[in-house]
């Protein structure tokens, strides 16, 4: 979950438009800051925490592109949204193929902006990872037969399904397919499928027409047409409704894709990737997923064993992540003492990379440095309560985390503040809160909601 006011820079040399959109973001609770220029905002991303990017393309001295790319580079966690006018969609297109999360385009709807925003925001949230697309997948013997699947694969053209728990990297994975393919210089774009109400993931997908339904001002290309000659990766395809499997499935046999609200066809080269933590097969049995489909994406299937089934890679992963989390806070220069290693051997990691990966941040942001010591691990696991406490020779007794406990109640809280702006409606309230109608049921019964009053 993000802070409770995420802080959005917006970049555009118009003043008036920095002030009608900072307006409209900070009556939606987000905070703001404002440069005129690219270079201004390269300079305000490296005094402020910036959750979010949204920046004109067309300005004087660096363009958009340019500021894209250089955020790209020095910080790669921080999502852009371009704003296009209607002249340039076609650069607003590149500039998705370059990266971007998305776009809005001008003039532009108040619901859109705060929808796209969000999703941005959301999708951020729950794809962490997305910055360490090249660290390591470990070298353990577990994830022998990954790389080698990997590296069978990636000549081929055929679809891959991934499977593995949440965290395990099924992204990184993703992305070392495509990059050791004869597609690694084109597009690698990414759906996270979860993340949408279902009405919006099929336009996401496909795109739509101009007027194919209210708000809809300009054509705009879906996901499978921005990844034209590259490689698709349909994450969390088990939340896939069924009657967008269906479109998907024709999509997929045809190498071809239709606009909502289209009459024509458009040719696409795409590969095809799907990941999932869910049990697909389960799912087929159920009649919650369509076996034509499932049987077109199992033509190679790639598990991703947990974390605590590969401990030898612990080491490695926590070393790389000591260096890449460093430098992405301006920390560089920090080692792992080797005596703080069996502490982390030590820890189940029901979270699993993502986790480890996050645990190792915070210790780089909290401590004084330049070593990870010890001391500096004890105190973080002490905190947290993330590790198993055990006696020697007893079985380990597992309790849940407090991190977990305030997960659930950051989750709680903000699930009854949507329901509660929606006046009850869950399908507006999934859509506030960037999620399909399917994951917000799926929160509610977690979360014994269901039968919930709002008072």
């Amino acid at each position: 979950m993000f802070k409770a006011a995420p802080l959005v820079l917006l970049v555009d040399d118009d003043a008036a438009i920095t002030t009608v959109l900072g307006s409209l973001l900070e009556q939606e609770g987000m905070a703001v800051t404002c440069a005129a220029s690219g270079s201004q905002a390269l300079l305000a991303l490296t005094k402020h925490p910036v959750d979010l990017v949204v920046t004109d393309l067309r300005m004087p001295g660096m363009d958009g592109m340019t500021l894209l790319r250089q955020i790209a580079r020095s910080h790669p966690e921080v999502p852009v949204v371009v704003l296009s006018a209607h002249g340039t969609v076609s650069l607003a297109v590149d500039a998705m193929k370059a990266g971007a999360a998305d776009f809005l385009t001008k003039p532009f709807d108040r619901d859109e902006v705060v929808f796209v925003l969000k999703k941005a925001l959301a999708g951020a949230a729950l794809d962490r990872p997305r910055q360490d697309a090249f660290s390591p997948l470990g070298a353990s013997l577990a994830m022998a037969e990954v790389r080698e699947t990997i590296r069978r694969s990636a000549t081929s053209n055929a679809t891959v399904l991934i499977l593995g728990e949440s965290g395990v990297g099924k992204e990184v994975v993703a992305r070392a397919i495509h990059e050791a393919s004869g597609r690694k210089d084109k597009p690698f774009i990414k759906i996270n499928c979860a993340a949408f109400p279902d009405s919006l993931l099929e336009s996401e997908l496909f795109g739509y027409e101009k007027g194919a339904f209210t708000g809809a001002n300009l054509r705009k290309p879906g996901r499978i047409e921005l990844a034209h000659g590259g490689t698709l990766l349909l994450d969390e395809i088990g939340d896939v409704p069924l009657t967008t499997q269906v479109k998907l499935l024709r999509v997929i046999q045809a190498k071809e894709v239709e606009r909502l609200g289209g009459i024509q066809t458009t040719k696409v080269d795409v590969r095809f990737l799907a990941a999932t933590h869910r049990d697909l097969s389960q799912m087929v049995e159920d009649g919650e997923f369509r076996q034509d489909l499932f049987y077109r994406l199992n033509v190679i299937r790639l598990l991703v064993p947990p974390l605590r089934e590969r401990p030898q890679d612990i080491e490695l992963l926590a070393r790389h992540f000591s260096i890449t989390t460093a430098e992405a806070n301006a920390r560089s220069g920090f080692s792992l003492d080797e005596a703080a290693l069996p502490l982390l051997l030590e820890q189940p990691w029901p979270g699993n990379v993502r986790q480890l990966e996050n645990f190792i941040e915070r210790l780089v942001v909290l401590s004084d440095g330049p070593r990870l010591t010890c001391a500096d691990v004890e105190r973080e696991l002490s905190r947290d309560a993330v590790h198993v406490r055990s006696s020697r020779g007893a079985t380990p007794a597992v309790t849940e985390p407090k991190l977990e406990a305030q997960r659930k109640e950051a989750e709680r809280k903000a699930i009854i503040d949507a329901l509660r702006r929606a006046a009850g409606n869950r399908s507006l309230a999934s859509r506030l809160l960037g999620i399909s109608r399917r994951t917000l049921y799926t929160k509610l019964a977690e979360l014994e909601l269901l039968d919930a009053t709002l008072g």
